[in-house]
């Protein structure tokens, strides 16, 4: 096998197999989708809209312990389960306390709570209904600095976003989930997701379904 000059040695095997071309392509598509702080159309890239680049491509991710997410008709990357169970295991949080906190609260407010009364559908985490950072003070015992510097360093990480305002409302700031949550494999999503309902609406018919899945032998 050809050794590829200067390039990490883990993608190597994959790499070799491409033409220079399609190299170029592959690599191109992975600084997208692991630099961008939003899903990539596939139509930009010919990595993202030929299966087997894409095949290329996700082969790079999973040798670092990530890979493709599809995001509608755009891609990103994230964790692979097993890769973040591992840094689960191994301790690893790269948030503050208060800022986990504060990101759980929009949330809820923003994605749970709405779902939890069939206002919301899907997994998504696009969400039309924003948090109030009034509402974040009235549910939490959190100084309004505190509030503040967490949502700057939760903006600043694409976990949150301030919402669009409504010409008129005379109402403070407001925030929806950012566009990195986008990166959460599809189990991760889907546990991130009843884990919320479960805190925010326990009695609601979604709790209960949830409830009722995980209580059968064998459900996921």
């Amino acid at each position: 096998m050809t050794t590829l000059t200067g390039m990490n040695p883990v993608f190597e095997p994959v790499l070799a197999e491409l033409s220079e071309r399609h190299r170029d392509e592959v690599l191109s598509a992975f600084a997208a989708v692991e630099h961008s702080p939003e899903p990539v159309p596939e139509g930009q890239l010919l990595a993202l809209r030929d299966a087997t680049l894409r095949r290329s491509l996700d082969e790079l991710l999973h040798r670092v312990g990530r890979t493709l997410v599809p995001v509608g008709t755009s891609w990103t990357s994230g964790y692979r389960d097993d890769a973040a169970a591992e840094l689960a295991r191994a301790g690893w949080q790269p948030l503050p306390a208060i800022d986990r906190a504060v990101l759980v609260l929009v949330l809820i407010h923003s994605v749970a709570i709405p779902r939890s009364r069939g206002a919301l559908s899907g997994d998504t985490w696009t969400s039309g209904q924003p948090t109030m950072a009034s509402e974040l003070l009235e549910a939490s015992r959190l100084q309004p600095t505190e509030v503040r510097i967490a949502l700057g360093h939760l903006r600043a990480a694409g976990l949150v976003q301030l919402a669009p305002q409504r010409a008129g409302t005379g109402q403070s700031a407001a925030y929806v989930p950012g566009p990195q949550l986008h990166r959460l494999s599809a189990a991760a999503r889907r546990r991130l997701q009843e884990e919320l309902i479960l805190a925010a609406a326990p009695g609601s018919p979604v709790a209960a379904a949830i409830r009722a899945r995980r209580g059968r032998p064998g459900a996921a």
